[in-house]
């Protein structure tokens, strides 16, 4: 008896060691994918562009102004990370039409594309990143549809109802998956071809035709129904649109794995999980917003069923990811969920009055309401004139930040989700548009992910590779130099990794250059160098939805036309007129140099009379027959051949330098020191300076790569006229804008007010006013505002 009741306790003590160790082994498997999940956040920033463009419809021939807002995913703020933007218009095809290297300072910047008469009628997709986003998914990159029209070619005008072919279903399971045996929520889009909601009746029928269940959309062509699939079955859908029959397949059946549901229960959510036979233990619960866990839970299923309960209260505002985990710390379920931001900022726009004649000033207080007095609102504006053509609604920052950036794909009228109280319509559009953030194979590596592409923290950076063409082999560890033709020096030096991969750090590279490169051709004069793609070659999923123009819209493309080629024709300079900003042009040689100025000494015939008679610091030798340069260094000469350069451009043969004409050279710059410029180290440097920084007649090596490159975009102004006196209002000039203002940069004072003025145009009709931006503390809002301008009624 007395074994017996040992035994007993025996067994119990071993259950309850064995009960412990389980819950152990949970906890630290949760806290292992909450460590991997913070550390993947603190080593990989999260931005989000946001561009706010003057509108959404254009002509060939006529210019977008954009307004671009960088903003921390984590809190989202605007972050000064980036210091340049990518910004490119793309065709249906992913080809680009316009593309441009934006400076951003403090967390914005501006520009402009001037769209070529060559550009072909259709929509295009306008996308901006930062080359730190190219690290991760093209489908976080900030995307717009905008609608370009070449009426110098023929525009073709919708003349046929739509097809079966026009028409886009698709079924989303919750969670991701639909596995046999489980039941289900399936959510469901239908879009037309121009990328909207159609209205609809269907049905899901088996292999024997037996109708399983009905559903219809709720809004925008969004709905769900509750469904249990079976293996060993076949499913279609079967869709009535317009009188038409559109026939779609489900997406694949799993004998195995998980499902979630997620339910509303008060002031909780409620994650039931159910998983087949094979699939038991402990799984685990990971919601996060804005990359901040805000809940984590571990269960272990029962009969394959589990509940997770959620306090919404520690849900952050905004879109949640919900993510289940199996005991192997894999991703088997994913959705999300939706808590509408209270905090927005309200922005005050009014113009003087309501309707104006041509040609007359508009005055229009703006003020940010609820910041702090001394926060501000760094705010843009467009003013544009509303007709057929310009019907979409302006997408708001506000929108973009809290559940546009959020979710993948187009998404239709996405002001009605955060503006109203339809909660079915935004977990429709959650169950139909979300997707995982996160490369969850990345996050849950054991050491970071190497990043490939770098932050641009100082300036563009201009990447390359170098290679051997006799044996197609990278060069690793080699010194490759970038020079810039011209009278300011740019000069960049680089030293190639083990892939035989360069960058050249750049600053203030503006406007269209030619580069230089070269490897130390000293060295090896064989070596090929190239300069690799700044644009990302990676591309969202989301389609450009194809053009639709009715044929009401011929009348209103016929004045928006004339009005356009009037514009171009009596003020296109100016409208085209682009500038180089200003920026820090003092020496590259921070002070180090001494500096000749030849027109001050006798001028002589030849460089190397040059050379030895007043360039002091400078000793000329001819070993061999061979020029040679060594600069001294205070008491002594260096031993090494100091760094040549000639209107920016590397020159590594005193040879080239001799025989080059003293009487064309403006300048010589002495930099009597060794001095390092990155991981390279030079031996003194000499620097020639043409009158013309036309290389004075110097040849650049063959050996070296020289190319066109683009650098940060130039500047261009908005074009207003003015009419302050009766003499400018009597201009018979005409002004047949139809943009009458755009300003990105409007800074309210400490009152969180701001004041700004513009005119109208000739152009008579109903103008619409849109102001939008975002505070110092993250709060973000748009407003708009309308007016009239009628025709000038001559006495």
């Amino acid at each position: 008896m007395k074994k017996y009741i040992n035994l007993i306790k025996t067994l119990k003590l071993l259950t309850f060691i064995g009960a412990s160790w389980c819950l152990n082994s949970s906890a630290q498997v949760l806290t292992d994918i909450q460590q991997k999940f913070n550390t993947y956040n603190q080593n990989t920033l999260q931005e989000k562009l946001f561009v706010h463009t003057d509108k959404s419809f254009y002509l060939a021939g006529e210019i977008i102004w954009f307004k671009i807002y960088d903003i921390s995913e984590a809190q989202n703020k605007l972050v000064d990370a980036s210091k340049v933007a990518y910004v490119e218009i793309l065709d249906k095809n992913n080809a680009p039409i316009l593309q441009g290297k934006i400076n951003l300072e403090n967390g914005t910047g501006n520009g402009s594309f001037y769209i070529p008469v060559s550009a072909t009628s259709g929509n295009y997709k306008l996308r901006a990143y930062t080359n730190w986003m190219k690290n991760f998914s093209a489908d976080k990159y900030f995307e717009k549809n905008i609608t370009i029209i070449n009426s110098q070619k023929e525009i073709t005008l919708q003349t046929k109802e739509p097809v079966v072919a026009d028409y886009d279903v698709q079924f989303f399971p919750e969670g991701g998956n639909l596995v046999s045996g489980l039941n289900s929520k399936i959510a469901y889009r239908a879009v037309g071809a121009d990328g909207k909601g159609i209205d609809f009746t269907g049905a899901i029928v088996n292999r024997a035709n037996d109708t399983i269940v009905r559903f219809k959309p709720h809004k925008f062509g969004i709905g769900t129904f509750i469904f249990k699939p079976e293996a060993t079955n076949a499913y279609r859908a079967v869709l009535k649109v317009n009188g038409k029959t559109i026939t779609k397949l489900l997406p694949a059946i799993a004998a195995n794995g998980f499902a979630m549901q997620l339910s509303d229960a008060g002031t909780q959510l409620k994650v039931n999980i159910s998983a087949t036979t094979n699939n038991t233990g402990s799984v685990y619960l990971i919601a996060h917003t804005r990359q901040l866990i805000t809940t984590a839970k571990t269960i272990d299923l029962t009969n394959g069923e589990g509940s997770f309960l959620i306090d919404k209260n520690k849900l952050g505002e905004g879109v949640t990811h919900i993510t289940i985990f199996n005991g192997d710390k894999q991703p088997v379920c994913e959705r999300l969920y939706f808590i509408r931001p209270k905090q927005k900022l309200a922005i005050d726009a009014a113009p003087d009055k309501s309707e104006y004649s041509t040609r007359k000033n508009v005055s229009v207080s703006v003020a940010a309401k609820n910041i702090g007095n001394t926060e501000g609102a760094n705010l843009s504006m467009a003013v544009y004139r509303l007709d057929s053509l310009e019907t979409s609604t302006p997408e708001s920052i506000y929108t973009y930040i809290w559940l546009t950036s959020e979710l993948k794909g187009n998404i239709e009228s996405p002001e009605y989700y955060l503006n109203g109280t339809d909660d079915e319509a935004v977990d429709n559009l959650l169950l139909t548009h979300g997707w995982s953030k996160y490369n969850w194979n990345e996050v849950m590596q054991t050491q970071p992910a190497a990043l490939k592409y770098l932050p641009e923290y100082d300036g563009h950076i201009i990447t390359g590779k170098i290679t051997n063409p006799k044996t197609t082999l990278s060069v690793p560890n080699n010194e490759v130099v970038m020079g810039v033709p011209g009278r300011r020096v740019q000069l960049y030096n680089s030293i190639s990794d083990a892939d035989g991969n360069f960058i050249f750090n750049t600053k203030n590279f503006i406007g269209p250059n030619e580069i230089v490169v070269q490897p130390r051709l000293e060295q090896d004069t064989l070596l090929k160098t190239q300069i690799l793609n700044p644009f990302s070659e990676q591309y969202s999923s989301t389609p450009v939805s194809e053009l639709v123009l009715p044929k009401q819209l011929y009348n209103s493309l016929q004045i928006h036309n004339l009005g356009m080629q009037v514009q171009n024709t009596f003020s296109g300079e100016k409208l085209k007129q682009q500038y180089t900003p200003l920026i820090d042009t003092t020496s590259s040689f921070n002070g180090a140099q001494i500096e000749y100025l030849t027109d001050n000494y006798t001028r002589f015939t030849t460089m190397e009379e040059v050379m030895r008679e007043y360039i002091h610091e400078v000793l000329v030798s001819k070993p061999g027959g061979n020029f040679r340069f060594r600069v001294i260094n205070q008491q002594y000469y260096m031993e090494k051949q100091p760094e040549l350069i000639f209107d920016g451009v590397p020159i590594y043969n005193a040879n080239t330098i001799i025989a080059s004409d003293p009487l064309k050279v403006r300048k010589i710059d002495v930099v009597p020191a060794e001095y390092h410029k990155g991981k390279t180290a030079e031996y003194g440097l000499i620097s020639y300076s043409t009158y013309k920084g036309d290389m004075g007649g110097v040849e650049i090596n063959p050996h070296s790569l020289v190319i066109d490159y683009e650098g940060l975009q130039l500047n261009r102004d908005f074009f207003s006229p003015v009419y302050e006196t009766e003499k400018q209002s009597a201009s018979h000039l005409p002004d047949f804008r139809t943009v009458l203002y755009w300003a990105p940069d409007i800074y309210t004072d400490a009152n969180g007010k701001a004041n700004v003025n513009f005119y109208t145009s000739d152009q008579p009709g109903k103008y619409l006013g849109v102001v939008q931006g975002i505070s110092a503390s993250g709060k973000a809002g748009m407003q708009t505002f309308s007016f009239d301008v009628k025709p000038m009624v001559t006495p």
